[in-house]
């Protein structure tokens, strides 16, 4: 569906840093790192797209994070949730909504919430169960 998500940043460097621990902990992989331009993408290991890019804006003016917008990552079990979650913390995330259960959505979703130094809102949300690694019957796990 998507071929790249394009997430600006006013200081690369500090971006760079942070991003790098949180993909990581993702199991994403750096797929370039160009800091003349500056920009960096990463994508997962089974695809080749779609990108997930820092850069700082084209058009030269100031980043200014959207209310309402996110950008929210899979995560394969509760534990990459928490990983993701701890790796944004530890390099200048800050928490917009701690790792737990989300019922409201559906029974298995468990997500957590954060905002990178810029300001952008991000979430990393596993679908599934742990114990029996199926998304709940009455739920798409795409759809949420």
């Amino acid at each position: 569906m998507f071929s790249h998500i394009f997430t600006s940043v006013t200081d690369f460097e500090r971006a760079l840093s942070f991003y790098t621990p949180v993909m990581n902990a993702l199991g994403l992989e750096q797929r370039f790192c160009d800091r003349q331009r500056p920009w960096a993408g990463w994508h997962s290991a089974q695809k080749s797209r779609p990108f997930f890019v820092i850069c700082q804006p084209h058009n030269q003016l100031p980043h200014h994070p959207g209310n309402g917008q996110m950008v929210a990552f899979a995560a394969d079990t509760r534990a990459v949730v928490r990983a993701a979650y701890s790796a944004a913390l530890a390099h200048g995330g800050v928490c917009e909504g701690p790792p737990g259960l989300r019922a409201q959505y559906h029974p298995y979703y468990y997500g957590a919430y954060f905002r990178d130094p810029d300001g952008n809102k991000l979430a990393v949300a596993c679908h599934v169960d742990d114990d029996t690694r199926q998304p709940p019957a009455a739920c798409m796990t795409d759809d949420v």
